[in-house]
């Protein structure tokens, strides 16, 4: 935008004589209403930055300018007074988000002379009484608000097509820079927030955001908002605050977030076509997170292409090669949310061709349901060697996931019968506990996908219920106990997707393995040891403030280049880095392999979202298998069952962290030629 033309030294005003006013639509005469206009016009909020760089630097917006243009004319202020409206502007927002007119502040600090709480009071006693009327209008609109990101181009079009007419409901937790900075001139006028404006920045990101976000949706109490401001009137030195303060904030709210639900990440497993995304679909189905006309629409959709069982797995498979072929390839993600849980699902595929996708997804998981499927022949050719319900058992179990619900689905092609579902418990059971799941954290569950049995309420089916009284799928579910979060261990996220976004900077999205962020803060990125700064954060399609350990986030950044990001990365803190190698020592358990493995064997190493080829440099030693001594010093070759301590070394370098300090980090996969032949855990690097 800006490089074509001058932003900054435009003078607006012209544009607004006569009665051509600029960018106007055709129809003169139509008006349209502010709640209306909101859906359109750039929100701010989508994209928090409390970056202390001036903004239209990157963006070169034109809407900042011209607002505070279009009244500084209206109004003939001198470049001081414009400083101190917009230092008071930016104050009140942080306080009243988009709750009320940019016009209206506007005119209650200049009512006031510069005083940001009588300013506030003003606008807070007319607010009300405007509530009522702004109430009834919002709730029509809201069913039709559209999904999606605004579009910068579009809003900024829309914007300028609206200013004339509409009054400007611009959102701002930002700054909104003017061309010049008098941050001390600000601060010595304004004896009210006696900091530069940096201080008063990185303020608001400590700040907690419980208290902004619980000031925009109350009613906008004069007593709520007074809290608030007096807390930013608090001079603050530059630097972030201590590490400590925000630590306490961010457990207690992980708490109080999501209704005191606790956050769960779920994968769904299981060999190729036993039903594991038609499971999930209806599922989500019947919990209503898929309205009845889009399941309407993929049940006429899946009948034309021939596949109309296919119907709820469309749920989650969502591109066309996926529906055309009928197999899940990549990690599907939703979330849905039980009693007492909210629980992020992630379905994984089934084909073997896909198993690195597969790692990817359980090596984000707690916990996982393997789906098994219980026609006859089905199950055994998906549990016999080669078939994946064996693989993705032994992988999940390798990445940490240590409880398990086993879903028998299709229990309605074999007409429920007891001794059926006894028989393939009892295979299952033992491998799983083989695998090295204990018993009491592996659940079994007969269920039908297609039918909807047993998933959400318990069944009527009387074939079922004269032998099976257990828990229903969702109940099952809902008792899983979450794992122990690790919020005070420095700050970890592995990148599983990049991607551009519309503006400036790019996203990433991932979990977040240890620690927590807030928007705001700086990220190290290992390997390429870049320092970004994270604008924004969303999780489940909602800018937050912060987010913590256990999340699944996509993070906005700026101040990189996307060319040096790529799958597998790990952000860190700055002030702790991860560490960086190319050879590691590392413990490994090896699965059943045909093969013995050598030295200067080549193998694919899966970390995380990482794949990477590495090839195994020495052989260190045996070690016995439950106590862990060592049995056999330097071995020529390892066969399978063994337990071994190696060395490893890969072709460029990884981020990786010691199992000791990071359990969730520390694990990895070793594949060879289609199959998984060992898990491990680092141990030196």
């Amino acid at each position: 935008m800006s490089r074509h033309r001058n932003v900054r030294g435009y003078n607006y005003d012209e544009d607004f004589e006569d009665d051509d006013v600029y960018g106007q639509s055709v129809e003169d005469d139509y008006c349209i209403s502010p709640s209306t206009a909101a859906q359109f016009i750039y929100s701010r909020r989508d994209k928090p930055a409390t970056c202390a760089e001036p903004l239209e630097e990157e963006y070169g917006y034109e809407g900042t300018e011209d607002t505070a243009g279009y009244f500084a004319s209206n109004h003939q202020l001198d470049e001081v007074d414009r400083a101190r409206l917009n230092s008071c502007l930016d104050q009140m927002r942080e306080v009243l988000a988009e709750s009320v007119p940019e016009q209206t502040m506007v005119q209650a600090v200049l009512d006031s002379k510069f005083d940001v709480q009588k300013a506030l009071d003003l606008v807070l006693s007319q607010g009300s009484k405007q509530n009522v009327k702004t109430h009834n209008e919002d709730a029509m609109i809201v069913g039709k608000t559209t999904k999606g990101k605004s579009r910068d181009s579009q809003s900024a079009r829309m914007e300028s097509e609206i200013v004339p007419k509409v009054t400007k409901m611009t959102v701002s937790g930002k700054k909104q820079s003017m061309g010049f900075e008098v941050p001390c001139m600000i601060a010595e006028e304004n004896g009210h927030a006696n900091t530069p404006q940096k201080g008063l920045l990185n303020e608001d990101a400590s700040i907690t955001s419980g208290v902004i976000e619980a000031v925009s949706k109350s009613a906008l109490s004069p007593q709520v908002a007074q809290v608030s401001e007096e807390q930013n009137a608090v001079p603050t030195p530059v630097k972030k605050t201590s590490k400590t303060k925000p630590q306490i904030d961010v457990k207690a709210e992980l708490e109080k977030r999501q209704g005191g639900k606790q956050l769960l990440n779920l994968v769904v497993i299981g060999h190729v076509d036993a039903g594991k995304s038609t499971l999930m679909g209806h599922l989500l189905y019947l919990l209503g997170n898929v309205n009845k006309r889009t399941m309407h629409k993929y049940e006429q959709e899946s009948k034309k292409a021939g596949k109309a069982s296919f119907a709820y797995a469309w749920v989650l498979d969502e591109t066309g090669e996926e529906r055309e072929r009928g197999v899940t390839m990549d990690v599907g993600m939703t979330k849905f949310e039980t009693k007492t849980k909210v629980i992020t699902l992630m379905d994984a595929p089934g084909h073997k061709d896909f198993i690195p996708n597969m790692i990817t997804g359980a090596a984000q998981a707690d916990v996982a349901i393997l789906v098994v499927d219980a026609s006859r022949g089905e199950f055994e050719a998906g549990f016999e060697t080669g078939g994946q319900t064996r693989e993705h058992g032994l992988l999940v179990r390798s990445l940490g996931v240590t409880q398990l619900a086993v879903a028998v689905n299709k229990m309605d092609q074999v007409n429920w019968q007891q001794e059926r579902f006894q028989e393939i418990t009892s295979k299952l059971g033992q491998f799983l506990k083989q695998a090295g799941f204990k018993e009491s954290d592996v659940a079994y569950i007969p269920t039908s996908g297609l039918g909807g049995e047993n998933l959400v309420t318990r069944s009527q089916s009387s074939d079922l219920t004269k032998w099976y009284t257990g828990k229903c799928l969702l109940e099952q579910i809902d008792s899983f106990k979450p794992p122990q979060r690790s919020v005070d261990k420095p700050f970890r996220l592995c990148v599983a997707d990049v991607f551009k976004d519309q503006g400036s900077g790019f996203c990433v999205t991932g979990k977040i393995e240890a620690g927590y962020i807030q928007v705001g803060e700086r990220l190290l990125a290992m390997p390429p040891n870049e320092t970004c700064t994270a604008k924004g954060i969303t999780l489940h399609d909602e800018p937050v403030d912060w987010a913590a350990a256990g999340d699944h986030v996509s993070l906005t950044l700026t101040g990189m280049d996307i060319i040096k990001i790529n799958v597998g990365c790990v952000f860190c803190d700055p002030k702790e880095p991860i560490k960086v190698c190319t050879r590691f020592r590392a413990r490994i358990l090896i699965f059943n392999i045909e093969v013995p493995i050598t030295k200067g064997f080549p193998v694919l190493l899966h970390y995380q979202t990482v794949s990477e080829p590495a090839t195994i440099r020495r052989l260190l030693s045996v070690l016995h298998k439950s106590t862990g001594e060592v049995t056999k010093k330097k071995p020529k070759f390892l066969t399978k069952g063994q337990n071994a301590l190696i060395e490893l070394q890969t072709q460029r370098p990884v981020a990786l962290e010691l199992y000791k300090d990071f359990k969730e980090l520390g694990r990895f996969m070793l594949r060879y030629s289609g199959s998984t032949i060992a898990a491990g855990v680092i141990t030196e690097v």
